[in-house]
């Protein structure tokens, strides 16, 4: 099972709506979103493609500003990208000509360290099991691997927040099973508090504390469902299914159009 969320706020959203100008005019890609996220916590997000969810980690992490609203890390506001917020994304993203260690060196911030430069990469490297593919290059590592190397690379700097955009999207379904696992093993030992948004509700519900399913655009928190199943978790259980029934009901019932569910 793992560790108890602690009751801190690690991140707060309030009547948060943003809108993008077209030629046409403009879209309400979210609007009036609240939420509050826990220190610790293991948070997944899903909804139809469309819905906002990748906007709203953009907002979190300090790739949008034009928003109406307001988003709180701790007390703080957030006004722009910082090294207390990570984000993995759907690739890998990494610098072919670079090795792996290099790689993960990469996104280190210029802040002074206590410890030397190269124990941080190796101690994260380690981390995801990959400390002695150090020298190797990405294009001689798998898919998984790849991944790997973006969550180290997102971890290096002690982040508050993980934020992961569909990050195995892109993996074969054995592959896929083995990066949650993964995700879950690195959340339970370095308790970072960790956002995921993802098309896959059976993977939201297996590593989230809660879901938030939100709804067809304009994006909105439609409804928050815990998962109160001890952990590790069996996909097969009824309980399991209980919980992912309840949340495919409410896709269904979203909308009074027929529209593509991506999930």
């Amino acid at each position: 099972m793992g560790f108890e969320v602690e009751s801190a706020q690690a991140l707060k959203i309030e009547n948060l709506t943003k809108n993008f100008k077209i030629d046409t005019g403009s879209v309400t890609a979210l609007n009036n979103v609240n939420l509050t996220v826990k220190s610790g916590e293991f948070l997944s997000i899903v909804g139809a493609s469309g819905c906002g969810k990748s906007t709203l980690l953009r907002i979190m992490v300090g790739l949008e500003k034009n928003y109406e609203g307001k988003i709180l890390l701790g007390d703080e506001p957030i006004k722009g990208p910082g090294t207390d917020r990570g984000m993995v994304f759907q690739e890998s993203r990494l610098f072919p000509w670079l090795t792996v260690e290099q790689n993960v060196a990469f996104g280190l911030s210029n802040k002074t360290y206590t410890a030397d430069k190269n124990e941080i990469v190796q101690e994260h490297l380690e981390l995801v099991g990959l400390n002695s593919f150090a020298k190797a290059y990405p294009h001689q590592l798998s898919g998984g691997m790849q991944q790997r190397i973006s969550i180290a690379r997102a971890l290096v700097n002690k982040p508050k927040v993980l934020l992961l955009d569909e990050p195995f999207g892109a993996l074969d379904a054995m592959t896929r099973i083995n990066m949650q696992q993964e995700v879950l093993r690195i959340w339970e030992k370095e308790k970072t508090t960790m956002i995921l948004v993802t098309h896959d509700i059976d993977e939201a519900i297996y590593l989230g504390d809660r879901v938030v399913v939100m709804s067809s655009r304009p994006g909105m928190v439609k409804k928050i469902v815990p998962v109160d199943l001890p952990r590790p978790r069996d996909r097969s259980s009824y309980d399991f299914m209980q919980i992912r029934k309840k949340i495919y009901d409410e896709f269904f019932a979203q909308v009074d159009r027929p529209f593509v569910y991506d999930i």
